[in-house]
């Protein structure tokens, strides 16, 4: 690795929009050489990326069939040189359906939220520490939860199941990292972070839900119109001061709010 080069590698879901997006750039900016991972593409990320000479990768894949990708990324992160100072996996993407039921709502539709909310952040996660496995790099793996998922709400179950599963998934992961490093092995580090509410189309698709089948949509609405959600901007900036810190790592379930 030459000393032109980025020392940090971060690997970011859900990158084309919303926070994926804002930690993407602002990761860019720190620096990194940044991997996005998404359905779509951010034409304001690339046009940042380009305008600046920023190292920036964005791979268009559809995260509801993890599998090939989370493959993908495996076979490319054994071709990189292992010299990396740091390597991160941030599992940011994440579906909400349409707040209602889950018998309201389409099979296949419940079936791809879910692949994208916990499958594809198993699949992937256990692609990069498997392949990062023998690098000196400091490794972390940062997963996007929620409130929902330490706290159910009608209209949500999906969503809730999703980030109840990556919360538990986080803290089986962190003690089997534990018990690699009593072993004398190189362990990673794991958290699942609740990032806050924040001003995103998620947050729109919730405040203009059917109210007589989501009976929290004007809490939603009231957020909105009472200015407490943070910009995707703000949320990034703590997101990333909170992966920095020393000490990640050692509550596995946390909220930003709370650093």
């Amino acid at each position: 690795m030459s000393p032109s080069q980025p020392h940090s590698l971060t690997l970011i879901t859900g990158s084309s929009r919303g926070l994926g997006e804002a930690l993407a750039r602002q990761s860019l900016e720190a620096g990194h050489l940044v991997v996005g991972i998404a359905r779509g593409r951010s034409e304001a990320l690339e046009h940042f990326a380009h305008e600046r000479g920023l190292p920036l990768q964005q791979w268009q894949a559809d995260l509801s069939n993890p599998l090939q990708i989370a493959q993908h990324l495996a076979d490319w992160l054994r071709t990189q040189p292992r010299e990396w100072t740091a390597a991160t996996l941030i599992n940011n993407a994440g579906v909400v359906t349409t707040p209602g039921p889950i018998d309201g709502e389409s099979l296949p539709v419940l079936s791809a939220a879910l692949r994208v909310g916990l499958e594809a952040t198993l699949l992937l996660s256990a692609a990069f520490l498997d392949a990062t496995r023998d690098w000196s790099a400091d490794r972390k793996v940062l997963n996007i939860s929620s409130g929902l998922g330490r706290r159910a709400m009608a209209g949500s179950a999906v969503y809730c199941a999703a980030k109840a599963g990556m919360d538990n998934l986080s803290r089986a992961m962190a003690l089997d990292e534990e018990h690699k490093a009593a072993k004398g092995e190189r362990a990673a580090r794991v958290v699942s972070l609740a990032p806050g509410i924040i001003d995103t189309d998620m947050q729109v698709q919730l405040r203009s839900g059917d109210l007589s089948k989501f009976p929290d949509r004007d809490r939603f609405a009231a957020f909105k119109s009472e200015g407490q959600l943070a910009t995707a901007d703000d949320t990034a900036a703590r997101v990333l001061k909170f992966l920095a810190r020393n000490d990640f790592g050692q509550q596995v379930l946390a909220d930003v709010r709370d650093a």
